[in-house]
């Protein structure tokens, strides 16, 4: 699980655990990391092993990747749920903060990927599913750097499915709403917002059921769908 100290990730491995499942987590934070494999202790995991990194650091990539498919004897799933949301207004202002930002969600993402893609088709199957966002579906003026982020790995994943689904790969593209989480802790919520475990639960729902997209909660296909029906000629002067 990259990210695996996001609410999120935590939520879904939660579920994962209590069928005795083999773990591998990887976030920046050891703290946090050492905390969050006991807590999946606890609640029926077999084993967890952690893995502290920082995953802006792409050249380090491939060796925690070659260990956690060496520690768990093979990877069967792979949940990349990491990511930033940035600052809109100050990446207007500075490139140099919109691309950390497009760094962090797509490049860093993509090294993984590519990794991991290669894996599972070497060995005829596995799921790679990996947490985007509705925001990717349309640019809208109050969060298109990291809606650019999301739309770029978007077509990234639906590419590399094209690639790799005919050997057995599940290439699952997840895409919350707006979900309650530290992330969105500065945003005013309302009846939209979903929770972690309620994200969790479409993940492992959509994987079972082997779906390409997944927008969870399930409603977000329809909102999202009638987004990107208004015409570019009104879209442009809304406030979105």
């Amino acid at each position: 699980m990259v990210g695996a100290t996001s609410s999120i990730a935590i939520a879904t491995m939660r579920r994962l655990a209590a069928r005795n499942t083999r773990l591998m987590l990887v976030a920046r934070n050891r703290e946090r990391l050492a905390a969050v494999a006991q807590d999946l202790l606890t609640r029926g995991a077999a084993t967890v092993d952690t893995w502290a990194m920082d995953l802006d650091d792409t050249a380090a990539h491939k060796e925690m990747l070659a260990s956690a498919a060496e520690r768990l004897g093979k990877i069967d799933m792979a949940l990349i749920a990491h990511g930033v949301l940035g600052d809109q207004q100050a990446a207007e202002a500075d490139f140099e903060v919109a691309a950390a930002v497009l760094h962090t969600n797509f490049i860093s993402t993509v090294s993984l990927l590519t990794w991991l893609g290669n894996y599972f088709q070497a060995q005829h199957g596995g799921t790679l599913a990996v947490v985007s966002s509705v925001a990717g579906d349309r640019g809208r003026k109050s969060n298109y750097v990291y809606g650019a982020s999301k739309g770029a790995l978007n077509v990234f994943l639906e590419g590399m499915r094209n690639r790799i689904d005919r050997d057995g790969v599940q290439v699952l593209t997840i895409k919350p709403g707006f979900v309650a989480t530290p992330m969105t802790a500065h945003v005013a919520h309302n009846a939209l917002f979903a929770t972690p475990d309620q994200v969790a639960v479409g993940i492992l729902n959509a994987v079972q059921r082997r779906r390409d997209v997944a927008y969870v909660p399930w409603f977000w296909a329809w909102i999202m769908l009638l987004v990107c029906a208004i015409p570019g000629s009104r879209f442009k002067k809304m406030n979105m």
